[in-house]
């Protein structure tokens, strides 16, 4: 049967948490988004769900405290059917070890950990780097530390305009080695002209898996 392309035709804010408690009573597979506090996340999340204003841009990076569940549901046409996936996307907040102290780094981590090993549904991990810059001990601490968790990681290369077409693939190219990515566990985004939107909500949807679509006639 040939199938289209995935796109996300909803999104909404359902939650913020800082307890297991206050996490949402109904029960959906997940794809986290976690990164430094100034990696442009709040922008990629509205750029992916076409949704400016869903995920507030702060002027002061790092000003999120709370994990952010928003629900979006996904749609794709195939032959006389209409699939449809619901899913949350959880937004964690923003590292940036190089610039706190043992104590904070320590309450980050237990704060986020206990989302990261205690949720069931937690499917995909998208980690956001600025492509601008060397891997920083920061971003390969929190990578190593995803996978150890067992984790399925999807690495994002994010503010791809600000670099040529050449330095971008560079940069890709030394991630990817420092990392030991292989090709379809990376990938730029560029969220002002949203591009490789499509790639990444093929990926995410890939990694959710098909069971818990739900399958409608159109």
């Amino acid at each position: 049967m040939n199938k289209g392309t995935w796109d996300i035709i909803r999104a909404k804010y359902v939650a913020s948490a800082v307890r297991a408690d206050q996490y949402p009573a109904d029960k959906m597979i997940e794809a986290a988004f976690i990164g430094r506090s100034n990696v442009g996340k709040s922008s990629l999340i509205n750029s992916l769900c076409r949704r400016n204003g869903l995920a507030r841009v702060s002027a002061t990076p790092g000003k999120t405290q709370t994990i952010n569940f928003y629900e979006l549901e996904a749609k794709r046409a195939s032959e006389g059917l209409d699939e449809r996936a619901r899913f949350y996307l959880v937004d964690l907040p923003g590292y940036g070890f190089a610039r706190t102290n043992k104590s904070n780094k320590e309450q980050w981590s237990g704060f986020i950990s206990k989302y990261l090993s205690g949720s069931e549904n937690l499917a995909l991990v998208c980690q956001l780097i600025d492509i601008r810059h060397k891997p920083l001990e920061s971003d390969l601490e929190c990578f190593r530390w995803l996978k150890q968790c067992g984790l399925n990681v999807q690495v994002i290369l994010t503010k791809s305009d600000k670099l040529s077409k050449n330095a971008a693939m560079s940069q890709k190219a030394l991630f990817k080695r420092e990392m030991g990515l292989k090709e379809h566990e990376i990938m730029t985004y560029t969220s002002s002209a949203h591009t490789n939107r499509g790639e990444l909500i093929s990926r995410i949807m890939q990694a959710l898996g098909a069971d818990h679509a739900e399958v409608e006639e159109e």
